[in-house]
């Protein structure tokens, strides 16, 4: 199985290396569209700037690619933290369009007791369970996450929710909608649990 890291120049792309790495598992870190075309599986990770990230990814040119390859072809693709959000018709940040692959928009944290919820959103939190998907093999509802962000998912479409979290209210921390997977939190970061996504991922979904 050939597994590609989207390389687009938007950080958190080792961290995840190192945990395929970890896992045995096969994987070319690439920006080429040829291997991005041949690609089994990929993982486009990320975090930092909204408006930055879609800049990258259309100075690569990764744009109609990423269309083709996910869109067209139906290849199977995880997208961590700002690579969930880039999934987004739009973000807040930076006022910019998204992939669109997903009826969403990004929004920023808007908290009414700031001593307690702080912003980002920074810590291990829990998962609420939407509905069955592959991803969720072996993972038990309120299972813990780890979480670095400060704009969250704002979906017009609930079929697409696959877990959702609680900080001061509910939002939306996984979405899956046919061969796409989004997740907010960082599940190379998360233990066991991190380790088991990546995992079904790669092997169930």
């Amino acid at each position: 199985m050939k597994i590609v890291i989207v390389d687009y120049k938007m950080g958190n792309i080792q961290s995840v290396a190192r945990k395929l790495k970890l896992l045995g598992l096969n994987y070319e870190i690439s920006n080429n569209h040829d291997v991005i075309q041949n690609a089994d599986k990929l993982i486009l990770p990320g975090v930092g700037h909204f408006g930055k990230a879609m800049g990258n990814l259309k100075e690569f040119n990764l744009i109609d690619t990423l269309h083709e390859v996910v869109v067209n072809q139906k290849k199977p693709i995880l997208g961590i933290c700002l690579g969930m959000q880039l999934m987004a018709k739009s973000s807040e940040e930076g006022q910019t369009e998204g992939l669109g692959w997903f009826d969403a928009e990004v929004v920023h944290f808007l908290v009414k007791d700031s001593l307690r919820y702080k912003v980002p959103h920074i810590g291990w939190n829990e998962i609420d369970i939407k509905k069955e998907s592959s991803i969720n093999l072996n993972l038990k509802n309120e299972s813990e996450f780890y979480f670095v962000h400060s704009f969250h998912w704002k979906t017009n479409e609930s079929a697409d929710v696959l877990h959702t979290t609680f900080y001061e209210n509910e939002f939306v921390s996984a979405v899956q909608k046919d061969n796409i997977v989004g997740v907010q939190y960082h599940p190379e970061k998360s233990h066991e649990n991190g380790i088991q996504l990546i995992k079904n991922f790669i092997f169930e979904f």
